[in-house]
């Protein structure tokens, strides 16, 4: 069987011999040692995509903060942390692994490329991200910013924000991930922003350095980052010019990748993104902020699965995995397509039409509907490709399922990051 729908598309998933790879390391073993459902990822890759995004900017003063919701494993992110990358959180539990990966030693450090973003922050997440010495609040409403204003004197340490404004700037994705225009939940309209800021010019514990914009994920046109980046500009200028020392422009994140078997140039989609951003932001004088995520793990992430059983109903034929809607749930939640390839290759295999579901009883539980695929029997192993972001970030345990290890590969080294959990620890927090 060729490997035409994902060899050569710049994904590090390949077959080697007669079998699917990550980073050259077989999969079928990493499933036996480790079990199914099984995630495996790329350091290797993950790091080439940061690496994208710095060299881009050079010359710019800027700072690649990866959007820990993306994918939040301690591994991956002491990875980007040594190569300097800055961390994009929404939770107070997103700034703890953040101070966990980085370690007693370095934690102050990191923490100081932390920007809190998210709609919802309570007081002891904002104390806690005091406490921590973060860079930069962003904040999407008047009452969060009274509110980081009220902590901020109680525990007697100044903080300093951005408003995340809302550009009302349309970008063509999943309504469920669209953050852009006047209906959505998230930002201050970039008309009432000005007056926002001059409400809090004078307060001595809180610090206007910056604006902030994020219109949504997996946009894969850079023309609507251009245009709402222009906006902040226009506003950072008024700003200046009404006196605020605005020194920081989070331009958010949301660049797309290509799912399923398309061609895919990660390094041209980075110089694009980073063209229209220089362009937009012109000869202004700031320190831009990014907040990639689904493109630096995306496509590094596959969901390994063994076929339990294959049955018809009627003229359907349906293949039963291990993994389920629990594991990765974006098929389920948003239609998402993932390419699914058998582990091992069978050269002259016959293709069917299945449908490919978990154990999880739910009509809802499937990870693709009609997809030609090599006839697969039980005990076969499949991948489900880039599943980087947003797999094990979004999963559950519904059904009392326990959720995949993951297993990361750099240098052709493969290393358990997360073990499989137990029927103990997912008991341990109730009492009877």
């Amino acid at each position: 069987m060729e490997a035409s729908g994902f060899e050569g598309s710049g994904r590090p998933f390949a077959v080697c011999g007669d079998e699917l790879c990550c980073s050259g390391v077989g999969l079928r073993a990493l499933a036996q040692e480790f079990g199914t459902p099984l995630y495996v990822y790329s350091g290797d890759q993950i790091a080439e995509r940061a690496r994208l995004f710095q060299d881009a900017f050079a010359g710019r003063a800027h700072t690649v903060c990866y959007a820990v919701k993306a994918n939040s494993a301690l591994a991956i992110l002491r990875l980007l942390g040594e190569m300097g990358c800055g961390f994009d959180i929404v939770s107070g539990g997103e700034l703890a692994r953040v101070i966990a990966a980085a370690g007693p030693e370095r934690a102050r450090q990191w923490c100081g490329r932390v920007v809190f973003s998210g709609v919802g922050k309570t007081a002891e997440e904002i104390d806690a991200a005091l406490a921590a010495g973060i860079l930069l609040f962003n904040v999407e409403s008047e009452s969060e910013l009274e509110l980081l204003a009220a902590r901020a004197e109680l525990l007697g340490r100044k903080a300093r924000f951005a408003l995340r404004v809302n550009p009302d700037v349309f970008a063509e994705t999943h309504p469920y991930i669209s953050t852009g225009l006047s209906a959505h939940k998230f930002g201050i309209a970039i008309g009432l922003a000005r007056a926002v800021y001059a409400q809090f010019r004078d307060h001595a514990w809180v610090e206007a350095a910056g604006v902030s914009v994020h219109i949504g994920s997996q946009i894969r046109q850079v023309e609507p980052f251009q245009a709402s980046v222009d906006r902040v500009v226009a506003l950072v200028r008024e700003l200046r010019a009404d006196g605020f020392d605005i020194r920081f422009v989070d331009a958010g994140g949301g660049l797309g990748i290509e799912y399923g078997a398309a061609e895919f140039d990660a390094a041209a989609q980075v110089s694009r993104y980073a063209e229209a951003l220089r362009s937009a932001l012109r000869d202004l004088q700031a320190h831009l902020l990014i907040e990639p995520g689904r493109f630096l793990v995306g496509q590094a992430g596959a969901l390994v699965s063994t076929v339990l059983y294959t049955k018809r109903n009627g003229e359907k034929k349906f293949v039963i995995t291990d993994a389920a809607m629990n594991d990765l749930i974006r098929p389920a939640l948003y239609q998402a397509h993932h390419e699914i390839v058998p582990v091992m290759q069978v050269a002259g295999a016959a293709a069917e039409t299945v449908d490919v579901v978990g154990p999880v009883c739910e009509s809802g539980d499937f990870f693709a509907r009609d997809r030609e695929l090599p006839e697969l029997e039980q005990g076969d192993l499949l991948a489900l490709l880039d599943a980087g972001a947003y797999g094990l970030s979004l999963s559950s345990n519904y059904n009392t399922r326990l959720r995949p290890a993951e297993v990361l590969v750099t240098g052709g080294e493969a290393k358990l990051i997360r073990r499989r959990e137990t029927y103990e620890e997912l008991f341990a927090p109730e009492m009877v």
